[in-house]
Order: C-alpha cells, then structure tokens, then sequence
C-alpha cells in the first residue's frame, strides 16, 4: 500500500483513476521489483494526462487517441536543451523509451478487459500468423527499431586521443581500460585493485557492477603492470579499494 501512496504522491494523476491505483498495487502484491513497478507508473501517468488533456476518459479510449499519446511522445523536445549537441540528440523520445511506455498502457488495458471493463485492447500489438506470406505478420503499434553503434572517423577518433593524451596517467589508464574491454560507464567507475590481474592481462568485471548481474572476464591487451601502478587510489584507501574514476 505504502509504495503505491508513494506513486500516487509522485504522479497524483494516478489518483484521480481508480482502476490505475488498483492495478498498479496488484502488480506491486504480485511481487513486482519496485523500479518496474515505477516505469510501468510512469508511462501510465503520462497516458492518463493526455487523456485528461483532450478530455478522453481512458476507460472507452481508442486507437485514436494511443495515436495522439504516440505523436505526444515522437514530438517531446529534447531533455538535454536546443543549445545541447549530440551524437543523438533532438526532439522525441528514443524508440525504446516509447515502446516502453506502450507496454504499461497495453498491460493497462489487459487489465481492464480482465476485470470486464473493456472489451478490446486500443493498444494492440504485434502478431505473426504462421503459413501466410506478406499479410502473415502484423506489425505493432510503433516498429521496433534497432539504434546502429556510433562509429567514430579516424579524424575524431584522432581528436579523442589528442584530449586524452593532455590527462593524468590514471585517467588515461582508465579510458584504455574503457576501450579495451568495452566497459560500461558504471562498470568502469566500480572497478577495483584486485579486479585487474596483470600476469594474465585480464579484467574481472563483478556481478554487481554488470547490467545483467552476471560476471565476465575480460582480456586486456595493452594491461600490464604499469596499468595498475598509472591507478590512483583515494586517501586512506587500502590496495583493495576502489579505484577513483574520471570525470564523465
């Protein structure tokens, strides 16, 4: 009860609308982790405002207005500032952000055709009917889209390492670490001492340090025992300790 009070203090839209409190609490009792239970309130808060908004009420919504959500959504100016550049910067949310707002409004709508308070799902999404070609596959609400990495030119790459190369010898150890072992920025920020093993030039990244909460070993090519000497270590910090991570 207490976390969903809490939503409801965050988004007070979700406490205009009883069904949205009583689903939400459902998949809190269901034993939900609380950061999916925040995204899932999330995206619903958002969806109920617009409905509130145009003055729909979301109980006899239709695909029309998910539409005028999803175009809300595709036109939100950027977080980052009209002055802010960016490899990916511009107006809308990231394609994987709106697929996830979409599916707390469809699991919304699950909800409520199984409490009998709707016959149909506006949301929809995607089906594949097997032995039919071309009209065999329905696509969903949005397409999925799959962002490509960002490759850098030789110029720029050329521009990182001449930035780089003005740096003190731990950040500079710490960004060929990054490199080398293509490090997330929270995984290179928790690294420690005893994570690096010279004698065999590899990297431990631990599991609670890792997206998926499991461990890897990474081999390093350019580690040897200069990399750990190049690590500073914060005052009063033993040789197990955490290693101080650059700016980012």
């Amino acid at each position: 009860m207490s976390g969903t009070v809490t939503l409801e203090n965050k988004w007070p839209v979700l406490g205009r609308h009883a069904q949205a409190t009583e689903w939400l609490r459902l998949w809190a009792d269901l034993g939900r982790a609380p950061r999916t239970i925040d995204a899932y309130a999330r995206g619903l808060a958002e969806y109920l405002q617009m409905c509130e908004r145009e003055g729909v009420d979301p109980l006899t919504a239709t695909r029309a207005h998910i539409g005028i959500y999803v175009r809300e959504l595709t036109e939100r100016p950027s977080l980052r500032g009209p002055n802010v550049v960016s490899i990916d910067s511009g107006a809308g949310l990231a394609n994987a952000t709106i697929q996830q707002r979409l599916v707390s409004v469809r699991l919304f709508y699950d909800y409520l055709m199984e409490e009998g308070l709707r016959d149909s799902n506006p949301v929809g999404r995607g089906r594949y009917t097997p032995g039919r070609r071309g009209s065999g596959n329905q696509r969903g609400l949005v397409p999925s889209l799959t962002k490509l990495p960002w490759i850098p030119t030789e110029q720029q790459w050329a521009d990182i390492l001449e930035v780089a190369a003005a740096e003190p010898v731990r950040n500079r150890v710490m960004l060929a670490l990054a490199y080398d072992a293509a490090l997330r920025r929270e995984e290179l920020r928790l690294l420690r001492t005893d994570d690096l093993n010279p004698a065999h030039r590899t990297l431990r990244i631990r599991a609670e340090t890792t997206k998926n909460r499991l461990e890897r070993i990474a081999a390093v090519l350019g580690c040897d025992r200069s990399a750990a000497v190049g690590l500073s270590r914060a005052p009063g910090e033993s040789e197990q300790g955490t290693w101080t991570a650059f700016p980012v």
